[in-house]
């Protein structure tokens, strides 16, 4: 076993296990961290294995652009950070989707381990497929890349908007509800009423003091 096949296998094994923390902890936070580390490992996986530019998208898109709007989503949109009861999953729930999840696993490793069985790869001479990829993604695929920038960029712009609105609706129910309370607390005494009354008038008519003692 070289130096690479060990690296591999500990940026392998950090992968796995921050991906299983990401899907089991039960803080929202947390979670985006942990896919994050998760994403940052495959894609020392990639340079590993010396897929350098798939590295760099991986690093970029995913790590530098998938996960900030995860955390910009969860800070515009005020969802709950730690454990709710109310949006909390009962324990089979978590049981049948951790046997799905290990089904699907086992079901495609059957299906694509036998296509890799026998196959050889040699890392130290390998063709460079960097300008390939470059002219094909901005020669023939230019206009679906920038169409799908634009996407996001709307994308993010209604996400704004949405939780502008939201915001703008809670503040008119803490005023409602602010006036509710006004009300609810009991109307002031005689004495008390007929105080601010003649206080208001003397503050809106401060003018007609004089006309009315002449």
């Amino acid at each position: 076993m070289t130096t690479r096949d060990i690296v591999f296998t500990a940026v392998g094994a950090v992968t796995a296990l921050s991906a299983l923390l990401s899907v089991t902890t039960k803080h929202v936070v947390h979670a985006a961290l942990w896919l994050l580390v998760s994403l940052g490992s495959l894609a020392g996986a990639y340079l590993v294995l010396g897929q350098e530019l798939v590295g760099l998208v991986q690093l970029l898109v995913y790590v530098g652009a998938i996960v900030v709007l995860v955390l910009f989503a969860l800070m515009l949109t005020r969802a709950p950070i730690g454990p709710h009861a109310e949006i909390d999953t009962p324990w089979w729930q978590r049981f049948a989707g951790a046997l799905l999840g290990a089904a699907t696993a086992v079901l495609l490793a059957s299906l694509l381990l036998p296509f890799f069985s026998g196959a050889t790869a040699d890392l130290d001479t390998r063709p460079s497929a960097t300008p390939q990829i470059a002219q094909a993604v901005f020669g023939t695929w230019v206009w679906p890349f920038e169409l799908l920038s634009v996407l996001l960029l709307v994308a993010l712009i209604g996400a704004f908007a949405v939780s502008r609105l939201v915001i703008g609706d809670s503040g008119a129910g803490r005023g409602a509800g602010d006036g509710d309370r006004a009300v609810a607390g009991g109307t002031p005494a005689v004495g008390e009423g007929r105080g601010a009354a003649a206080h208001g008038a003397a503050a809106v008519t401060p003018g007609h003091t004089g006309g009315d003692r002449t």
